[in-house]
């Protein structure tokens, strides 16, 4: 994206220290851009942000998971206990064993959390991994459906053929890029504005049996398993009725609500800006007209010297609007 235009300034007390530039869409409860900022119509990879997509397609597929099992299905989750007893509790539903799941082993993500399990004697585990909840679903959708298990992963395998045609769908593009996702399994190259319209479609769906809709009430009513402690994608779900929204790797974020407005976020220096992406996801929906006093708040931050915070990551296409980001 080389004309990306700046999109989240970082502030030191009014002093602009860093810029990161990206891409933005918005698209109104009619489907209509609102808001296009750089390119939104060209392929990128939307990483975890198709996780949602993926879970879609699965409950098709028979997946037979509802609620906060459906919701750790979707999660880039932090590697918690809890995590990982659901993550269990899902393989247990196919006799799946961990063995079974591609995925790294990771460690918990937060480092506290980190900490306190090194010093209990914990390893790397394929259960820690944000993505196991996907991996243990998809093994499962496997069991369910006779599928062969060992390469679940493999782009022809009939899980991967149906989680492709599912996702071109939602987004209305013909994906024509794969590649290989940070968890071993496709990725797939949509644009900004198709990812908006799948994100609507899920948000939108009535309360009834689609997988649509099984998904939207599985992120929604699961915040916390769908992030962790202290994630910034739990604290905008649990404080805005109605949202579903997503974070991923390389500085990508999706939100959209039951009216069908939607924000799809990529920042150009992705995981250097990781920073950006939910400042600018927020901005944009304020701009979609979302009122929420999560919104309004600070995120959750470290105490910085003197317990004072002297730096801010602030969306420059939207004011006012200000997010504290740590200070070393």
């Amino acid at each position: 994206m080389p004309d990306a235009p700046v999109l989240v300034e970082v502030e030191r007390e009014g002093f602009v220290e860093s810029r990161h530039r990206g891409s933005i869409v918005v698209l109104d409860a009619t489907g209509v851009t609102r808001l296009a900022l750089g390119d939104v119509n060209t392929p990128l990879l939307p990483r975890s942000c198709m996780k949602p997509l993926q879970a879609v397609a699965m409950v098709r597929a028979g997946l037979p998971l509802r609620g906060e099992e459906l919701a750790l299905a979707c999660a880039s989750h932090s590697g918690e206990d809890g995590h990982v007893r659901l993550a269990a509790e899902i393989m247990a539903r196919g006799g799946v064993r961990e063995s079974d799941l591609q995925c790294t082993p990771e460690m918990p993500w937060q480092p506290a959390v980190r900490d306190e399990y090194l010093r209990m004697g914990g390893e790397a585990s394929r259960l820690r991994a944000n993505c196991s909840g996907k991996h243990a679903a998809m093994c499962v959708a496997c069991r369910v459906n006779d599928w062969r298990l060992a390469n679940y992963l493999d782009r022809l395998h009939p899980l991967q053929v149906r989680i492709r045609t599912v996702a071109e769908e939602l987004t209305r593009e013909t994906i024509t890029t794969d590649t290989v996702d940070g968890c071993g399994a496709p990725a797939y190259a949509v644009s900004l504005t198709g990812l908006a319209r799948a994100y609507t479609t899920i948000a939108s769906a009535p309360a009834d049996d689609s997988a649509e809709a099984a998904v939207a009430a599985a992120m929604r009513e699961n915040p916390w398993t769908l992030g962790g402690t202290g994630r910034e994608v739990t604290r905008i779900i649990a404080g805005t009725p109605g949202i579903v929204v997503k974070d991923g790797a390389e500085g990508m974020a999706a939100a959209a609500l039951p009216d069908g407005s939607a924000v799809a976020v990529k920042i150009e220096d992705g995981d250097l800006g990781r920073r950006a992406a939910i400042p600018a996801l927020v901005a944009g929906l304020r701009l979609a007209g979302v009122q929420s006093g999560v919104l309004e708040e600070p995120a959750a931050t470290p105490v910085l010297p003197r317990g004072v915070p002297v730096s801010r990551a602030r969306a420059v296409f939207e004011q006012p609007l200000a997010l504290p980001v740590s200070c070393p």
